[in-house]
């Protein structure tokens, strides 16, 4: 029986009994980077990551391993007030796959590191670029009672990387810009205003972003639910 006393050794031991060949085929479709993969879904890392209970140090030996499944339990036992700025930056030298990046996202967010948004931001590797949209757009989402203003702050960053016509950049652009301006009506307006300017411009990708922004943000839907 796996615990919260189980080590990082055991851990991976019991997720190696899970493994399911049909679904890492399945992942592959899904563009999930499956070279290390088990093909054990979220859902079932979850299970084991509440049995097994958080633990700091044990995390970081389960990012070691190279194998997703393991990473992402190491993700989801990490204890996000002991994750250090270094630490995040570590583990983001080796994001390789959408699904870890946006896990992560969620944890860096809930960890406080908002200063490695625009260092991340800058950064040309497709990955960890995506990192700092994924986490503008985590914020905006589950930090309910955070300053308007420390959302619209990051438009001009959103704007600044509207041109990166990387699949997993652009997407997470788009996804940043939709979730600030669905947060509230003040957010609202400057969102729709810059997914606006974008949805004209001369770019390609920034005008898909903008497009696809527009056609959420102006929806009668989110309209009535922000009244």
């Amino acid at each position: 029986m796996i615990g919260p006393s189980s080590s990082a050794a055991e851990l991976i031991a019991h997720l190696q009994t899970l493994r399911s060949e049909e679904n890492v085929a399945a992942m592959a479709r899904f563009g999930i980077v499956t070279s290390g993969a088990l093909g054990i879904s979220n859902p079932d890392v979850k299970a084991v990551a509440r049995r097994a209970k958080k633990d700091h140090l044990r995390a970081g030996e389960l990012w070691q391993s190279d194998i997703r499944e393991a990473r992402l339990l190491a993700l989801f036992t990490t204890e996000p007030k002991r994750l250090m700025t270094e630490e995040a930056r570590h583990w983001a030298n080796d994001f390789d796959s959408w699904e870890i990046v946006d896990c992560a996202a969620d944890l860096f967010v809930e960890a406080g590191l908002d200063e490695l948004i625009g260092e991340f931001a800058a950064d040309e590797r497709e990955f960890v670029r995506r990192t700092a949209f994924a986490m503008i757009a985590g914020a905006a989402f589950h930090r309910k009672n955070e300053p308007d203003a420390a959302n619209l702050a990051w438009l001009p960053l959103i704007e600044a990387h509207s041109c990166d016509p990387r699949n997993f950049v652009r997407k997470a652009v788009n996804w940043a810009l939709r979730n600030i301006g669905k947060r509230n009506r003040t957010c609202h307006a400057p969102a729709l205003a810059l997914a606006k300017t974008l949805a004209e411009s001369h770019d390609k990708t920034a005008r898909w972003i903008g497009k696809d922004a527009v056609r959420e943000l102006a929806s009668e839907k989110l309209l009535e639910r922000l009244k």
